[in-house]
């Protein structure tokens, strides 16, 4: 069930990250236990390298679904976005970087939570909605 009655396309004060190390533009889905982010591939994007969106960019994107996941939870109760990191990224999986203006769209499905610790399955879809790249993630909340 989505809780959202339509895609917000401003996130900026649902996460934290601020331009230029924004990699999430738009949410599309949120509920209690998933979060679906898209984002376009910008040639001023700091990950991506004049011919392709870097794997570095990709994990990035991943983290930052995670965090949209959080803050929009947080913004709901009226609160502001909290401060978070990657705790660990395992079972990485890169098939394909995207290209130039490129539109991906990252799900997230939450395993577990505990005390601002969240874990993660995520995955990255291109616009044939083919999964190019996957990971498990922990975020932790800084306190």
């Amino acid at each position: 069930m989505n809780l959202l009655e339509k895609p917000i396309t401003d996130v900026s004060s649902l996460i934290p990250q601020k331009v230029p190390f924004v990699m999430v533009e738009t949410l599309v889905l949120f509920n209690e236990s998933e979060v679906v982010s898209s984002y376009k591939i910008k040639e001023s994007n700091i990950f991506y390298n004049g011919s392709v969106f870097t794997e570095s960019g990709l994990i990035e994107n991943m983290a930052q679904t995670v965090a949209l996941h959080t803050g929009y939870d947080f913004f709901r109760k009226g609160e502001q976005a909290p401060v978070g990191y990657i705790g660990s990224v395992k079972k990485v999986s890169i098939a394909v970087l995207p290209i130039l203006n490129e539109v991906i769209t990252t799900k997230a499905t939450i395993l577990h939570e505990f005390m601002g610790v969240t874990m993660v399955s995520i995955k990255v879809f291109n616009v044939k909605n083919e999964e190019i790249a996957s990971s498990e993630m922990k975020t932790v909340i800084a306190s």
